[in-house]
């Protein structure tokens, strides 16, 4: 398993898809997942890190959890199969429970837990960026940090 890194989230034009982007914590790929409106904007605010006035429901989870004196443990992003991302949830207990990686990716935000993909699943969806193109991930991390959750919630 490969430690992975959130850059953020974005929408990819012109179909409009918001995708999150993952990079390999020592290394220099990337793992571009789409994903949904909702689950885009839950990304974006966990790394505002500026709850909303209500808690969302990756929130009331992380909640849930604390109450319960359970830690998620680990999020590992554990297969691609025709085209989809699949998860485990990792808990302190013991248990695992497999999820969608954007909501994997909202929780694990929120209680500060290391995310890990599969060397197949970055080897079949991973991209590879070079040197002399970092600055472009450097434009990408500057649009990240001008972007509000409000952006998420215009149709095209």
């Amino acid at each position: 398993m490969l430690q992975m890194e959130v850059v953020g989230v974005r929408v990819e034009m012109p179909s409009n898809q918001p995708i999150v982007l993952l990079k390999e914590a020592n290394g220099d790929r990337y793992l571009p997942i789409w994903i949904g409106m909702t689950e885009a904007t839950a990304i974006a605010l966990a790394q505002a890190e500026d709850p909303p006035p209500r808690p969302l429901t990756h929130d009331l989870f992380r909640d849930v959890l604390d109450a319960l004196d359970i830690q998620l443990r680990t999020v590992n992003i554990v297969a691609l199969r025709d085209g989809i991302f699949f998860a485990d949830l990792v808990f302190s207990n013991g248990v695992e429970v497999s999820a969608r990686p954007s909501d994997s990716i909202a929780l694990a935000l929120r209680t500060h837990t290391p995310i890990f993909a599969s060397e197949d699943v970055v080897r079949e969806a991973g991209v590879s960026m070079p040197d002399d193109q970092e600055d472009e991930v450097e434009k990408f991390r500057e649009f990240l940090d001008n972007i509000t959750p409000e952006d998420f919630g215009r149709a095209g």
